[in-house]
This record gives structure tokens, C-alpha cells and sequence, in this order.
């Protein structure tokens, strides 16, 4: 499905995510993300979208595409509308 493994991730890989706004919790995009050094930690490695660093947390959801990141979204969501 093009899911990576979070603790695969090397600094200089570019991933994908689906972002959630956090002004307007109802709207979701598919971002490219970059993984870089973690600011704080010399061991460990962050998320960086829109201009801020993140902790790459287990249960985050990185894609190897746009297009795999849509899918997965996009299978989300059908199953998502299928139970309610």
C-alpha cells in the first residue's frame, strides 16, 4: 500500500502524510513531509511540514507516494461513509 515503517525512516527521506487542520478539524490534505534531525535529540529523527518540526509518533501514518497516501484516504473514508 506504500506505508512506511516510522522507525525505517531515514533523514533526507521525503514522506507523505494526511494532515489534519488544525483550525478546521473536518479538513484533512496529503502533504509532502521531509525527515530530518530531530531538533532536540541527536538520536532521533522528525517530521518536517509546513515549516515545523514534528515527533514521528507510532501509530503516524508515512507514505512512500501522493497517490498511495490518497488511496489509503480514500479507502478510509469508504469504509468510514459504509458505517454510518
Amino acid at each position: 500500500m506504500g506505508v512506511i515503517n516510522a522507525k525505517e525512516v531515514q533523514v533526507g527521506d521525503e514522506v507523505f502524510v494526511i494532515y489534519n487542520n488544525p483550525h478546521v478539524p473536518t479538513v484533512s490534505n496529503i502533504r509532502a513531509a521531509e525527515i530530518v534531525p530531530h531538533p532536540k535529540n541527536p538520536n532521533a529523527v522528525a517530521l518536517f511540514l509546513n515549516d515545523t518540526f514534528h515527533t514521528i509518533e507510532d501509530d503516524d501514518a508515512l507514505f512512500t507516494s501522493e497517490a498511495a497516501a490518497e488511496k489509503a484516504y480514500s479507502d478510509y473514508m469508504d469504509n468510514h461513509d459504509q458505517m454510518t
